[in-house]
């Protein structure tokens, strides 16, 4: 059966504090929700926000959907991941990402340079701090400890003072271009693709993934695929699919620059390249409400769940059709009775 998730907005998903949004994963957990996410962009950071829920907890699993890998140093990122473990029992999984270069370069100051290659130098540095291993890596990007001729010379080799309560803690990766989904296929236990279109995924990251899963560690087990997606159940929620615009219109014509931005290529490959193209010209021409409205109907309808209990059956059959086994929603509901029902249902008419 797939799990469902809920999924945390960094922009506070329409509650007025995030004590409130916690409180709804409480509720969540006891109708059995087996994964609460806390994304962070240029937001509040997730890993406060990830103590407090494992402090109000204690079954569902948590994590981070998803942490830029150039902000914090791989062990830095390895010690974070094993102290929410710590603090949750158990309950970790550590999603990361390369995010973009507007946000790295303009919001942090670092270069975005070789996602590739720092993402899987990352994941081997954290792996082997989690086995408690004297930390040495030599790496292109990274190495550990610094040389001599980089630093004092005074660097030695060191392992995580305590115990993790795993040695393997699951890590996630977002991931989007084929090269980055081959990485994740092959290197990680779960991949949280963006605004998934099942019916044109194979299309789009198939090839991506078959040769990933060429080089995968059978340890691992089956790749995790985390897919999120609006939610609203009813006869009468067609008026919610505009509540989901402004997201959409921000990544395919504000997350990044002309040229440089992951999302409307995405589109594109999904068939929508014209729309994703004026939609991009209106939003980095100030133009914001313009572009939110011309994010079409059908475009969300096919990356979201929004409608009647029939039509929501039908899009889970896609999405498990596609390979789906993880559904992270976020409820498109101001009032969390009605967001906790949406998902009751949507568990309901799980195939």
């Amino acid at each position: 059966m797939m799990r469902t998730g809920i999924f945390l907005s960094y922009a506070d998903g329409g509650y007025s504090n995030f004590a409130e949004a916690a409180h709804e994963v409480v509720e969540l957990e006891k109708i059995g929700v087996d994964i609460a996410l806390v994304a962070e962009a240029y937001s509040y950071d997730a890993i406060s926000q990830l103590g407090f829920l494992a402090a109000k907890t204690s079954r569902i699993e948590l994590g981070t959907g998803v942490v830029p890998i150039y902000i914090r140093t791989p062990s830095l990122l390895a010690m974070t991941a094993a102290g929410l473990d710590y603090v949750s029992d158990g309950r970790f999984r550590l999603g990361i990402g390369t995010s973009g270069p507007q946000v790295m370069e303009g919001f942090h100051g670092v270069p975005f340079d070789a996602p590739l290659g720092r993402t899987r130098e990352v994941v081997e540095i954290c792996r082997q701090v989690w086995r408690r291993e004297r930390v040495t890596y030599d790496g292109k990007y990274y190495r550990i400890p610094l040389p001599a001729d980089q630093g004092s010379g005074l660097g030695k080799p060191l392992q995580l003072i305590n115990h993790p309560v795993r040695e393997r803690i699951p890590i996630t990766i977002a991931a989007l271009g084929p090269k980055n989904v081959e990485l994740t296929a092959e290197i990680a236990e779960g991949w949280q693709p963006v605004f998934f279109y099942p019916e044109r995924a194979h299309n789009v990251w198939g090839e991506s993934l078959r040769s990933g899963y060429t080089k995968r560690d059978p340890e691992l087990g089956p790749l995790d695929i985390m897919v999120s997606a609006s939610l609203a159940i009813g006869d009468d929620v067609d008026d919610r699919l505009a509540w989901a615009k402004p997201q959409l219109a921000l990544y395919i014509g504000g997350m990044g620059a002309r040229g440089r931005n992951f999302y409307p290529n995405l589109a594109t490959r999904y068939g929508f390249g014209e729309v994703a193209d004026r939609i991009q010209d209106l939003y980095l021409a100030g133009k914001k409400a313009e572009a939110i409205d011309a994010v079409p109907d059908e475009l969300v309808r096919n990356v979201s769940l929004v409608g009647p209990r029939g039509f929501v059956r039908e899009r889970l059959a896609a999405y498990a059709e596609a390979g789906v086994t993880t559904l992270l929603v976020h409820p498109l509901s101001s009032d969390r009775r009605e967001s906790v029902r949406f998902v009751e249902e949507l568990r309901a008419l799980l195939p």
